[in-house]
């Protein structure tokens, strides 16, 4: 154990904001060792007005606001590239693709052994779903504590949000969250309505074809407000999530609640 008298991760000043793991130093990752929460995003196109990285700003947020109210929880640097061949032919696009995410899941996870007593996958694009699946299936078989988390539009109409069936990508919901997270990066005079395809239709096809804007969905109506109520309700559910895992053992003596 080291001597080192930093404070640990999960402690902190009133008023501080919790470090993630990027930028700590070694030693000051000591028992109790945090559980571990890796934000999964996309470097991909969003319409022409939503940045490539918005699926990782979702997720970063998610974790980091999850990480502020649970004890013993750490964020670790995002992964912002996934499995995105659907939006191959859009500029700005990168792709590892399906079965290459789910091996670097798959090594992340089980080189954090020395880290984390487990790792929460939070998830924020949904091409990413089959890779997380199959990592997560992996490891639990390997005997290691995985979760895996992604926002639902379940919980965005719980909350009191309209989410139309259709709006799968850079609609409303995606474009009220980056007002709410990056309004400088959003571009609402070029925003644009677009189609509502199948789930079947956009697997076979990709999503040029059917929209050449790159919008599946429409985001007019977004609003920072309603970003900020997404928000809340998506950290809610992970938070709720995380607590039910039996992976999650609860606070350690060394941690308190944080309000």
């Amino acid at each position: 154990m080291s001597t080192s008298s930093a404070r640990p991760p999960g402690r902190r000043p009133p008023g501080q904001r919790a470090r993630g793991l990027g930028e700590l130093r070694w030693p000051e990752l000591d028992d109790p060792r945090p559980l571990l929460l890796l934000p999964l995003g996309s470097t991909e196109q969003h319409g022409p007005h939503l940045p490539l990285d918005t699926d990782t700003r979702i997720a970063v947020a998610v974790a980091t606001a999850v990480a502020a109210r649970l004890p013993g929880l750490l964020v670790a640097p995002a992964f912002g590239y996934g499995a995105s061949g659907e939006h191959a032919g859009f500029p700005g696009t990168l792709s590892l693709g399906t079965r290459a995410l789910e091996l670097a899941l798959v090594e992340l996870v089980r080189s954090a052994d020395d880290t984390a007593r487990g790792v929460v996958l939070v998830n924020g694009h949904g091409g990413n779903a089959a890779a997380v699946r199959g990592a997560v299936r992996l490891l639990t078989a390997e005997g290691r504590r995985v979760l895996a988390w992604a926002p639902r539009a379940a919980v965005a109409v719980s909350a009191g949000v309209p989410v139309a069936a259709g709006d799968l990508h850079a609609g409303r919901m995606e474009t009220s969250l980056l007002l709410r997270l990056a309004p400088e990066l959003v571009r609402l005079d070029l925003a644009t309505r677009g189609p509502a395809p199948a789930i079947s239709d956009l697997v076979r096809q990709g999503v040029r074809p059917l929209s050449p804007s790159g919008v599946l969905g429409d985001p007019a109506g977004a609003s920072a407000t309603e970003g900020a109520t997404l928000l809340e309700a998506f950290a809610a559910d992970a938070l709720a999530t995380i607590r039910a895992w039996p992976g999650y053992a609860g606070p350690t003596p060394d941690h308190a609640d944080r309000p």
